[in-house]
C-alpha cells in the first residue's frame, strides 16, 4: 500500500529561496509541493481551499509577519509549521517566539554557496519535513505575562561571601529534537537552582541555540548558557551544545567539563546525542543519568545504551508526552532505556536521582 506523499506549502517572499525549496523537496518521492506564497495573504488565501500536511514559514515578510500568521493559524486551523528564516541575534528571539506559538521545527534558509553545504541543507529541510508530519500539535493557550519578583538585589547588592565550586559527582545527559524547544522549557521551569549540574544536546541551527539559552536562563532558578569550551558542570548549572557544534563531557579532576568541537555529522546530527552519551558513558558512568526525548530519527539510542552498559541510570520520555516519537522508540526498542517516563514526571525523576541508592536493574523498560 502507497503512502500519500507529505503536502507542503513554502511561504517566503524570496523567490529563489522558493525555488530552491521547492527542488530540494521535490527530489524526495515522500514529499509534494502544493504550492507557494510570496507573503501571509497569499498563503491564507490558498489555505482557505487546500490544507497542506505541513507549512514552511519564513519570518520576515512585508505586509503580516510570519510570527503573526504563525499565531493565527493555530489559533484558527493549528497545522504543523517549520519556521525557515535567516538566523541573526535579532532574529533568533522571534524564532523562539515563533515556537512558543506553535511552530514544531526552525531552520536557516538554505545555503547553496558550496556543494557540501546545499546537501546538507537539502538533507536537514527533508528530515524536517517529515519529522513535521509527523508531529502532535497541542492545543495552544496564552502564557500569561507574570510581573518578575523583585528581592533586595533591587536596592542594594547582595554580600559577595566567595563561591565555593565542589566536585561534581552527579551529573545528568538529556537529548531531544523536533519538540525539544518547550519540552525543555516545561521541564528546566520546575527545577530548582540546586538541581543536578545539565548537558543538553537540542537539534538546532546554529546561532539560535545562544538566544534559547538567555531566554531559559530568564525564567528557570539555575543558571542556563550555551556552551563554551572547558565550562565546569556543576550543581545548579545547565549547558546546552551550540548549534552546528559537537558537545563532548570530559573528566578534568574531580570535576566534569565540557569540550566544544567541531567534526562531521554524527547520526546526521550536529551537535549529536551520541556523542555526548557517548562521552558521558566513558567519563561518567554510573554518575550519570542519561534522558532521551521527543524527536525524529535515532541519534542517541546507541549512546543511551551505551550509558546504561557503563552503569548509568537512562530514561526516555512515552509515547503519549512526545511531539514526535522517534529518538525515544529507537532507544526503547534497543534496550537502552531502563524505565520510560511521561514528560510531567522527568523533573521529580532528575532531582530524586542523586538520592537514589539502588538500581533497577536490567529487563524491560516499564512506564512510569
Amino acid at each position: 500500500m502507497n503512502r500519500k506523499p507529505i503536502r507542503v506549502l513554502i511561504v517566503d517572499d524570496s523567490a529563489s529561496v522558493r525555488q530552491v525549496m521547492n527542488a530540494i523537496l521535490e527530489e524526495d518521492p515522500g514529499i509534494e509541493v502544493m504550492g507557494t506564497a510570496a507573503d501571509a495573504f497569499a498563503a491564507a488565501r490558498r489555505l482557505q481551499s487546500e490544507i497542506p500536511d505541513v507549512m514552511i514559514l519564513d519570518i520576515e515578510m512585508p505586509g503580516m509577519d510570519g510570527l503573526t500568521f504563525l499565531r493565527k493559524i493555530m489559533a484558527q486551523r493549528p497545522i504543523p509549521v517549520i519556521i525557515c528564516s535567516t538566523l541573526t541575534e535579532a532574529g533568533s528571539r522571534a524564532l523562539f517566539d515563533a515556537l512558543e506559538a506553535g511552530a514544531v521545527d526552525v531552520l536557516p534558509k538554505p545555503r547553496i554557496d558550496t556543494r557540501t553545504a546545499l546537501m546538507e541543507t537539502a538533507d536537514r529541510l527533508r528530515q524536517a519535513v517529515r519529522a513535521a508530519a509527523q508531529a502532535k500539535l497541542r492545543p495552544r493557550e496564552p502564557r500569561l505575562q507574570v510581573e518578575k519578583k523583585l528581592t533586595a538585589d533591587a536596592i542594594l547588592p547582595p554580600p559577595v561571601l566567595g563561591r565555593v565550586r565542589h566536585a561534581t559527582d552527579k551529573i545528568v545527559c538529556i537529548g531531544i529534537s523536533t519538540g525539544g524547544t518547550e519540552t525543555l522549557r516545561e521541564v528546566l521551569e520546575q527545577l530548582p537552582a540546586d538541581c543536578p549540574g545539565i548537558a543538553i544536546v537540542q537539534h538546532m541551527p546554529e546561532k539560535f541555540t545562544l538566544a534559547f539559552a538567555r531566554r531559559l536562563n530568564s525564567i528557570c532558578a539555575m543558571e542556563i548558557k550555551e556552551a563554551e569550551d572547558g565550562d565546569e558542570v556543576t550543581t545548579g548549572r545547565v549547558l546546552i551544545a551550540p548549534g552546528n557544534r559537537h558537545m563532548l563531557l570530559q573528566r578534568v579532576g574531580q570535576q566534569y567539563r565540557v569540550a566544544i568541537k567541531d567534526g562531521p555529522h554524527v547520526s546526521r546530527h550536529r551537535p549529536s546525542v551520541d556523542v555526548l552519551f557517548r562521552s558521558a558513558a566513558q567519563y561518567a558512568g554510573a554518575n550519570a543519568l542519561g534522558i532521551i526525548m521527543t524527536g525524529m530519527g535515532d541519534d542517541g539510542a546507541r549512546g543511551l545504551l551505551e550509558m546504561r552498559k557503563a552503569g548509568a541510570r537512562t530514561l526516555a520520555q512515552d509515547a503519549e508526552s512526545c511531539v514526535v516519537f522517534g529518538m525515544p522508540k529507537e532507544a526503547i526498542d534497543l534496550g537502552a532505556a531502563e524505565r520510560i517516563v511521561k514528560l510531567s514526571r522527568v523533573p521529580q525523576e532528575i532531582m530524586a536521582w542523586p538520592q537514589a541508592t539502588s538500581a533497577l536493574g536490567g529487563g524491560n523498560a516499564r512506564d512510569v
